[in-house]
């Protein structure tokens, strides 16, 4: 979805290139992107980092990376194109002068994107050095990386820090989510298909389930984990963004704009969630030590490095509502968490029962129809819906059939790309669509720290839950309480 009067990006610098960010996904969506004949205009990717590397070294490096990582799809023709592209600049971030050995490396007056693959808190840093050079200039764009802030107000520093040199239409926020096939197919589900689109309000849909789990735990990324937590790491961007995606009105076209203002109205009609109705609305878990693909695995406060008395969450569970006519009365259930069964991430729109039911003796209650969209694995949406039972029978029989759109079955010659793929393409066509904007960023911190503030508030430690198990109790009596469960 290009954009209007931008140009392709000609450059593309990662600053950042000896991190994990690049070594395990920046370096594999550009070489696919390369093996796809999309990186055309590109003339040159410039890896700036502190690791010693001279030009050679580098590529080399890059090449270990896609061994390490992508070894089955390494093409060699590709490959050697890929590599030739590549050009190293050793950068101290906080050593302004050193910034003009990117200058050096980049023809003057082309479009160049930089992609800060680093953490948020030397983004302003880069962006001082950048402008100390006159790279922060006409035509250039920038992608940031995620957490952008832990809450409202440090999300507004960064971004101000950022701003002061690029403007808004210069800015990518990613969230990788938004690049992903299945997040993606909801738009073309819910508009494109008048079975969907005349039926996606509160007179057909009962309620919304979006689960994200994850069969890991830290990772021994402790450090790191313990002061963000699982609403900040994936409640505020990832579940909001899918939910905002599920409940926008259609907008007029797929430009970027009309996109982000659709979201944003979702963002902002969230009801807050606060000190008053924080118990019955959310539920907040810890995993312990328990059994996970058939061994024994540590509880968070046993993991390596572990301040005993945390009480950072694992897990997060919320009974969210949006308040506008088309989405009165249904509410969104969201739980995400760490040390889950498995790796499993859905979206499961429950339709509502039908007011009358003439096959009573198949059913004494018909089961309402179900859209399940799986993001991840086995990528593809689900129908269920009622069918005759094969056969002759004194009755008409009839059963739970599901019609399954797996991506791998359907498009079987096609490749499912990975989600940096196509966000790294999208921002060299210079398309903002699949990139959140600053306001919506702002709306979705103002709505999590309504609940952050409220459990700060209530001193009350998470739940414990089991390492293999779907969370805490009382994350099932939170969608007990209103007549229904979760999928598993």
């Amino acid at each position: 979805m290009p954009e209007q009067n931008l140009k392709n990006a000609e450059n593309i610098v990662l600053l950042g290139a000896g991190g994990d960010l690049s070594r395990r996904k920046l370096f594999a969506a550009l070489y696919q992107l390369e093996r796809e004949n999309q990186l055309a205009t590109v003339n040159k990717i410039i890896g700036v980092a502190r690791n010693d590397f001279d030009k050679e070294q580098f590529q080399q490096f890059v090449i270990d990376c896609l061994n390490e990582f992508i070894p089955k799809d390494i093409e060699e023709k590709p490959l050697t194109r890929f590599i030739s592209r590549f050009d190293y600049a050793k950068v101290d971030f906080s050593d302004k002068k050193a910034f003009k050995k990117i200058k050096d490396l980049i023809p003057s007056k082309s479009e160049t994107l930089y992609y800060l693959a680093t953490p948020p808190s030397v983004y302003g840093l880069i962006c001082e050095g950048l402008n100390a050079h006159g790279l922060d200039n006409e035509y250039a764009r920038v992608i940031m990386e995620k957490p952008i802030g832990h809450d409202l107000a440090s999300s507004k520093v960064i971004n101000d820090q950022v701003n002061e040199y690029f403007e808004e239409s210069q800015i990518y926020r990613i969230d990788h989510y938004l690049g992903k096939e299945t997040v993606l197919n909801l738009l073309a589900l819910r508009f494109a298909n008048s079975l969907f689109s005349t039926n996606w309000d509160h007179n057909c849909i009962d309620h919304v389930q979006i689960t994200v789990a994850e069969s890991v735990g830290i990772e021994g990324r402790w450090g790191f984990y313990d002061g963000v937590g699982q609403m900040r790491d994936m409640v505020q961007n990832h579940l909001l963004q899918i939910l905002s995606l599920l409940a926008m009105e259609p907008p007029t076209d797929l430009s970027s704009e009309n996109i982000r203002d659709e979201k944003l109205k979702v963002l902002k009609a969230l009801r807050p969630i606060d000190r008053t109705n924080i118990h019955e609305k959310t539920v907040r878990g810890q995993y312990a030590k328990g059994h996970l693909n058939g061994g024994v695995v540590p509880g968070y406060l046993e993991e390596e490095g572990a301040n005993k008395k945390s009480t950072t969450e694992t897990f997060v569970a919320i009974k969210a509502e949006i308040d506008n006519w088309r989405w009165a009365g249904v509410p969104f259930y969201m739980r995400t968490g760490k040390r889950m069964p498995c790796k499993h991430s859905e979206v499961v729109i429950q339709f509502k029962h039908q007011p009358h039911n003439i096959f009573g003796h198949s059913f004494s209650q018909l089961p309402a129809n179900k859209l399940t969209i799986r993001l991840q694995p086995d990528e593809g949406v689900e129908l269920t819906v009622m069918n005759k039972v094969p056969g002759m029978t004194k009755n008409l029989e009839i059963s739970e059939t599901k019609l399954d759109l797996s991506f791998s079955d359907v498009h079987d010659n096609e490749r499912v790309i990975d989600a940096y793929e196509r966000l790294v393409l999208s921002a060299i066509h210079g398309s903002q669509a699949l990139f959140i904007r600053r306001d919506e960023i702002e709306a979705a911190w103002t709505w999590a720290d309504g609940v952050l503030d409220a459990w700060e508030a209530s001193n009350e430690p998470p739940k414990s839950y089991s390492a293999g198990s779907w969370g805490p109790v009382s994350s099932i009596a939170l969608i007990a309480r209103d007549d229904r469960s979760w999928e598993e």
